[in-house]
């Protein structure tokens, strides 16, 4: 399979990505030129971008921000939650400390994170 091997390359393919985007929809019939030319480009923009653009593995701490945010609540009320001092619940978001396995369990128990997130597995 071809690769994209620049950034003009990546740009271009981009572009093209934009422009199939607008005649290819959910009912293009898999056979057509079009979708297929899409799902091949888009393979190798995926490629480039795993190489160039990685996305690396959020810390526990961006997950924990993440669902607090969601839920609407704040590091008083999940100290609150978990049985803890501000002080202590601030220690680990700021990354100080690390959380025990107890307060582990219920981070993942009382946020609904993952067990192997938050064991960091």
């Amino acid at each position: 399979m071809a690769q994209i091997k620049s950034e003009a390359a990546y740009r271009a393919a981009m572009k093209r990505i934009d422009e199939l985007l607008k005649v290819v929809n959910d009912s293009t019939p898999a056979d057509d030129p079009n979708y297929l030319e899409l799902d091949m480009i888009s393979d190798m923009v995926a490629e480039y971008e795993d190489v160039h653009y990685p996305i690396s593995k959020p810390t526990l701490i961006d997950v924990i921000r993440l669902r607090l945010y969601e839920m609407g609540i704040t590091q008083t009320k999940l100290a609150e939650m978990l049985g803890l001092s501000n002080a202590r619940v601030s220690e680990i978001m700021n990354g100080k400390s690390e959380p025990s396995l107890k307060i582990g369990r219920e981070l993942s128990r009382q946020l609904n994170i993952d067990p192997a997130v938050v064991l960091g597995v």
